[in-house]
């Protein structure tokens, strides 16, 4: 009787939090989600660093629900509030630009690391789990809408845009964390007049093209798990950065860093690197690579200066512990290839040559330090898989998620190819199909993975085995 009298006295207090002026729920029994509230656009938690999760709220409510934590309330406080913010111009001569409104407003909270449940206005929320295994990795996902590169994606055709397909088929594999390996947004012009594939779609840098890009397809992949979100070059400050700091990017808001002032965005363009743990030997590190270009870097160049430090401290993350295993994240692949359009059907390009210049008087012709594993990128729209003869780190590339997909790579490679002066690929996998990684770690074998490319329906493409650098996968050859 005492316990139950104590559940109705909580349930009571909660439903007269919920149901406070401006805020919309109900009250339901302990242990049970309030009703859906249609005024939340969205609900998910993101992970920042050392795996701290942000419940994070987008919502066309004037006021920051009520988080609810193993049936505790708790507040939510206002990341950005609705506002229409200057226009930052779109890339190229031909680029469209208009001010980027967000009528909504965003809200985070921490969620304790022991959490067991969470919800918010009905929302369920993915809460992170101590031991995750099933890992989904996805890239490049946005409905490519660009003038200056003439190309008009069909937005409104599931076959053309598979996104929502992906993010669905993702989801129903039960994941425990999901990575998205850069470039969310692509909706950057306007629909040319008379286009039926791409008719009505929004574009520009606001809310409606994040909302139709990126949340509305990836609602139920969002649902289920929480996520880590690496910076691609389409979320720099002269594109989407505006939405990528208000909407998705786990750090405390900071004005400086907002991407709404081209003065400060020296600042806004490149964020510090942070490590996720996800055991006691294995962590993810991210590394904001949004603004880098592709050449070699002068040393006199004040990029050059940035990444240099921020490159030091990521590798003082991957060594802090002795043995750790570390999968670095960026967006760039800096060990992958790339199609060259221009000398089909044996082009290629290197890894990004910018990075590789950075990264060569840190650690030589290796690039990276002993303990990094194995490379997760994308930019470049497919699936690839590189490992090497020679004590390079294997390099992943999930960027087929949906957006316009490049030409494939040459099978074989041209003879002598390769990604970095000294690296010697061994083996390569790849396709240009859209689809999705999945990674499971092997719990019982230190830094060994299960690596699987996936189509756009989930059926299994090819199966690897991740292990001390080395990848070899089955089949090797990929439609």
């Amino acid at each position: 009787m005492r316990r139950g009298g104590n559940r109705k006295k909580r349930c009571a207090w909660l439903c007269g939090i919920l149901l406070a002026p401006g805020l919309l729920g109900g009250c339901a029994p302990a242990g049970v989600a309030p009703e859906r509230t249609d005024a939340i656009d969205t609900a998910f938690v993101v992970l920042g660093a050392d795996g701290q999760a942000v419940a994070r709220v987008i919502t066309r409510s004037a006021e920051c629900p009520v988080l609810v934590v193993d049936d505790a309330p708790q507040p939510m406080t206002v990341r950005a509030a609705p506002g229409t913010v200057p226009p930052r111009p779109t890339l190229g001569p031909l680029g469209e630009s208009k001010p980027s409104a967000f009528p909504v407003l965003v809200c985070d909270a921490l969620l304790g690391a022991r959490a067991i449940r969470a919800s918010v206005g009905g929302h369920a929320l993915a809460v992170p789990k101590a031991d995750p295994r099933r890992i989904v990795v996805i890239g490049d996902t946005g409905c490519r809408l660009k003038r200056s590169a003439g190309i008009f994606q069909a937005c409104n055709d599931r076959d053309a845009w598979p996104f929502a397909d992906i993010a669905d088929a993702a989801a129903a594999m039960h994941p425990d964390l999901v990575i998205h390996v850069g470039d969310y947004h692509y909706r950057e012009d306007a629909c040319p007049e008379g286009n039926a594939g791409c008719a009505g779609s929004p574009w520009g840098y606001g809310w409606d093209a994040w909302k139709a890009d990126f949340f509305t397809p990836a609602r139920r992949l969002l649902e289920a798990a929480p996520w880590i979100v690496v910076r691609g070059n389409h979320e720099s400050c002269n594109r989407a950065g505006q939405g990528w700091w208000r909407l998705v990017d786990p750090r405390p808001a900071a004005a400086a860093r907002d991407c709404n002032d081209p003065a400060n965005d020296a600042t806004g363009d490149f964020s510090e690197p942070y490590a996720v743990p996800i055991s006691a030997d294995t962590q993810f590190i991210v590394f904001d690579s949004s603004r880098v270009g592709v050449e070699p870097l002068d040393t006199a160049d004040p990029m050059y200066r940035t990444y240099t430090a921020q490159l030091a401290r990521a590798f003082a993350l991957a060594q802090r512990r002795p043995g750790m295993h570390n999968l670095f994240m960026n967006h760039h692949p800096i060990l992958g290839f790339a199609p060259d359009p221009r000398s089909q059907p044996t082009g290629v390009y290197p890894g990004n040559g910018s990075l590789q210049s950075v990264l060569r008087p840190i650690n030589g012709e290796a690039l990276f330090p002993r303990g990094v594993d194995a490379l997760l990128s994308g930019h470049v729209h497919l699936f690839e898989m590189v490992s090497y003869s020679t004590p390079h780190p294997t390099q992943l590339v999930s960027g087929n998620g949906g957006t316009w997909a490049d030409v494939p790579l040459p099978r074989p490679l041209p003879s002598g190819a390769t990604p970095a002066r000294g690296a010697a690929p061994e083996s390569i996998v790849s396709t240009h199909r859209p689809g999705f990684l999945m990674l499971e770690r092997d719990r019982d074998s230190g830094g060994a993975w299960r690596v699987e490319e996936r189509t756009r329906r989930g059926d299994l493409l090819t199966l690897c085995a991740l292990r001390d650098r080395k990848t070899r996968c089955s089949p090797e050859t990929l439609p």
